[in-house]
């Protein structure tokens, strides 16, 4: 069995698949010498790998030399770039790149001063160079891969593995393109002699030249070459393959002179195999034997549109629209330039770019030799596209997914692996541009592989960094208890005593601090605590406080037994709470006050008001006060002094808060009605209340007459003639007073009422802020409207009532209804009567009686004297 270097020296092909035929049109470029164009006044030489793997090794304004190196680094993958002319750095800026996008590269650009001036060049025998200095000038010169894939030379010049079959690669299978088949006919020397430094590097088996057999002149050349060349004999052959496109490709002209096919995602040199192109074996002698970079290459300038069309040298760097201006180019409408040939080119946007070191062709075409695109159709599904592709992929399912942007997928079915050819292209029925596809998904997959590798590195980095702190921290522990080590050593027995003195002190004033803290926190306790207690809560506790206060003052007004001083003994009471309440307003203002203590302060002022106002007009009432309460002690005497400092304190603030909201209230007396009361009983009750008011008021507007008749203008006891007297004097404090005299003797007597309603204490307050508004409009009016505010007042008490909780409006009638049992014997006679003694409780039923039969005596009269409108006056004021 014939091995494989047997078969390579007979010359044996394998097929490869797929594959196409399509016209070649090298006529027009093929038959002219290779030749040189004028010098650009501009060169634009892009850096991208500026800020990668190298820097910049000139500056704006210098003035570099033909072959001055302008980028240096050392990282294995760089590739150094030169000037390619002598001038001066005129801008390193963005420009558009050589690329389908135009996107904008970081581009050194050179003002040529055209003299062409080379830069010192080194020349060397390759006797006398090693394997590395020979690699390492083919790395400083700049040369990569010159068939289009521009991949590093030097790293493919020293592999890992062993080399057994180096191919040099002269098919050049692309349509138009003879860029190759010129240079190996002109200069097939000098690619011998590129061949030879690559045998003395690699030292392969076999080196075979492979030729397509429509490049029968350059076959000849090589041949001729290879027979003079000094390389051991049959160690060198060139192979004639058939035209077949794309057999050009580094893995099908593997497949075809070997038979083997190299495996996804590996490399040639894994399986002993190296290929070079012959544009890269005659810039190898170049650069080692000659020292000259690589700044310049052969181009095919072609298509109908180019006037002189032919192969040139080109400085790397050259505009390309200088090059289509020199070959006389002219453009047509929605002209097309193509950088490389027409199966795997891309049309430029922006004809301002730069030839690069992998642009092998310039197409210019006419539109009879390249019409418009066609429009996309469906897929229809025939398989033309999968039998034509060479790397035996799924055109199909690759567009479906690159289609659908579902790039993993895609990848699954070996898309890097596409070699984008344009085979499955070329025969698709329905002119779908698969090519295009499948590199915009490898544009995304190389993205986020990108975007992985960068978060990778970032967390590598963010870990070194995490590892870095926690060993400086770990030595700064280190070192700080060395030190401390090395003082304790040092210090004497004098020494540490002061150190355990000096922190017994700093611990003795910790402690003392603390502990004077605690007794601030301690102090504010016990006196909030001592507020509380003090302070009475509850409407029981603080109804107590004020009738001890009353008995007291009641027992010194019998005591002293006349109105002075009674007034004084007043006066007293009223100094010893102001003493009072120096010591306990500033807490009761500053205590937040809750619902409970809202209410005992509005009561116990209420209280307050009403003794103070009875004391004065009613010797009578405090003697029965008197008669009914027990004398009290000192200790109660105090207390009821600072309960009524504490609730005038409260009610003052109540009070102001009341006038505040009593601005913008406008509410008439009929606003508030029996439909907030939700309690079906309570409103039964409240109806009934209402019947029997009404006929109470008929009964006393009859009374109210025959009173006016006999010249009675005051009330029927001397206990609602009292109170009548004090509100002539001041309207404003009598409205109050009523008002809060009422609320204080229904809370007082209906026990039953909940105080935690939330509510019903709402509503009361409502209720109170109403009362107040209307109070001060009666106080503004005149004489003759004195009548009118009691009436008003005796309406809120019973609204308030009726708000505050439907028990309070029922207690409210049935001490109306006791109370008649009482007024028509006080209302007999004009003159006060002495009557026989009544109890508290059946005496504050009697007031209350007395001064709501009045005001519906005078409403009574007043609404059978005036009009609808009138009447509806008298409510709104």
């Amino acid at each position: 069995m014939l091995t494989l270097l047997d078969q390579l020296d007979k010359g044996t092909l394998w097929r490869s698949p797929g594959g196409i035929h399509p016209p070649e049109v090298k006529f027009l470029s093929n038959t002219t010498p290779i030749g040189q164009l004028p010098l650009a006044s501009t060169y634009l030489v892009p850096v991208p790998q500026v800020g990668e793997n190298c820097t910049l090794a000139v500056k704006v304004g210098d003035s570099v030399l033909k072959g001055t190196p302008l980028t240096q680094g050392t990282s294995i993958w760089h590739l150094p770039v030169h000037a390619p002319t002598s001038g001066t750095i005129v801008a390193i800026e963005p420009r558009a790149s050589n690329h389908a996008s135009a996107l904008p590269v970081n581009t050194c650009v050179i003002a040529a001063d055209g003299k062409d001036t080379w830069c010192e060049l080194v020349q060397n025998q390759l006797d006398d160079l090693s394997h590395q200095q020979i690699v390492d000038k083919v790395r400083s010169a700049g040369i990569a891969g010159m068939g289009g894939a521009a991949f590093p030379t030097h790293i493919k010049l020293n592999p890992v593995s062993e080399i057994d079959l180096v191919i040099i690669n002269g098919v050049e299978c692309e349509p138009y393109i003879s860029a190759d088949d010129r240079l190996m006919r002109e200069y097939s020397q000098d690619i011998l002699a590129g061949i030879g430094i690559i045998h003395r590097l690699l030292t392969p088996k076999r080196i075979v030249i492979a030729i397509e057999d429509n490049k029968p002149e350059a076959a000849k050349a090589m041949q001729a070459a290879v027979s003079q060349c000094g390389l051991p004999a049959g160690s060198i052959r060139v192979t004639v393959i058939p035209t077949k496109y794309p057999s050009g490709g580094e893995k099908q002209l593997i497949q075809i002179i070997t038979g083997r096919e190299v495996p996804s995602g590996a490399i040639p040199a894994k399986l002993g195999i190296v290929v070079h192109n012959v544009g890269t074996a005659y810039a190898i002698n170049q650069a080692v034997t000659q020292g000259k970079p690589l700044v310049e290459r052969v181009v095919t300038v072609t298509g109908r549109n180019v006037g002189k069309p032919g192969n040139y040298w080109l400085p790397i760097g050259t505009p390309v629209d200088h090059v289509l201006t020199a070959t006389e180019f002219t453009p047509e409408p929605d002209q097309k330039v193509i950088i490389g040939g027409p199966m795997m080119g891309h049309a430029l946007a922006n004809i301002q770019v730069p030839i690069l070191k992998g642009t092998n062709c310039i197409l210019v075409p006419s539109s009879q030799e390249i019409g418009s695109t066609p429009e996309e159709k469906a897929c229809i599904r025939c398989g033309e596209c999968a039998t034509a592709c060479p790397a035996l992929l799924l055109p199909q399912q690759l567009f479906w997914h690159a289609k659908a942007e579902e790039y993993d997928k895609a990848a699954s079915y070996n898309l890097k692996d596409c070699i984008e050819c344009g085979c499955c292209s070329y025969v698709c029925p329905s002119d779908i541009p698969l090519v295009e596809y499948y590199r915009i998904a490898k544009s995304a997959l190389k993205q986020a592989a990108d975007e992985k590798q960068q978060a990778e590195r970032a967390k590598q980095r963010f870990d070194a960094r995490l590892a870095r702190l926690e060993e400086e921290k770990l030595a700064r522990e280190a070192k700080a208890k060395e030190a401390s080590e090395r003082r304790q050593a040092s210090m004497t027995g004098t020494d540490k005593n002061a150190v355990a003195e000096a922190m017994a002190r700093i611990a003795a004033k910790k402690a003392a601090a603390q502990a004077v803290t605690g007794e601030s926190i301690t102090e504010e306790s016990s006196v909030t605590t001592t507020d509380t207690t003090e302070v009475p809560k509850g409407k029981a506790a603080v109804a107590a406080a004020i009738a001890r206060a009353k008995a007291k003052k009641a027992a010194q007004a019998n005591a002293d037994g006349t109105d002075t001083n009674g007034a004084e003994t007043d006066n007293a009471v009223t100094m010893d709470a102001n003493d009072s309440i120096s010591a306990t307003d500033t807490i009761a203002q500053e205590a937040p006050l809750s619902q409970k203590d809202k209410v005992a302060a509005a009561i116990a002022r209420a209280k307050a008001k009403k003794a103070a106002q009875q004391t004065d007009t009613a010797p009578l009432e405090s003697t029965e006060t008197a008669d009914n309460t027990p004398a009290l002690s000192a200790d109660d005497d105090k207390k009821a002094k600072v309960a009524a400092a504490v609730a005038r304190a409260k009610a003052k603030k109540a009070a102001q808060q009341a006038e505040t909201a009593a601005s913008d209230i406008e509410v008439s007396n009929t606003e508030i009605s029996v439909n907030d009361v939700n309690d079906a009983e309570a409103i039964k009750k409240a109806k009934v209340a209402a019947a029997v008011a009404r006929a109470k008021a008929k009964k006393a507007a009859q009374q109210a007459e025959t009173n006016a008749e006999n010249g009675l203008n005051q009330t029927a006891t001397p206990a609602v003639d009292s109170a009548a007297n004090v509100q002539a004097v001041d309207s404003t404090a009598s409205a109050e007073a009523a008002v809060n005299a009422a609320a204080t003797d229904i809370a007082v007597s209906n026990t039953d009422v909940s105080v935690n309603d939330a509510e019903a204490i709402k509503k009361a307050k409502v209720a109170a802020a109403v009362a107040h508004a209307k109070a001060k409009k009666i106080a503004a009016a005149s004489a003759e409207s004195k009548t009118d505010a009691e009436i008003e007042s005796v309406d809120e008490i019973r609204a308030e009532a009726n708000v505050a909780s439907p028990s309070i409006a029922a207690t409210l009638e049935i001490a109306t209804t006791e109370a008649d049992a009482v007024l028509p014997s006080v209302e007999s006679t004009a003159e006060p009567i002495e009557t026989a003694p009544l109890s508290s409780d059946e005496l504050k039923k009697a007031r209350i009686a007395a001064t709501i039969a009045k005001a519906k005596a005078k409403k009574a009269a007043l609404a059978q004297e005036a009009n609808a409108s009138s009447d509806s006056s008298v409510t709104n004021d």
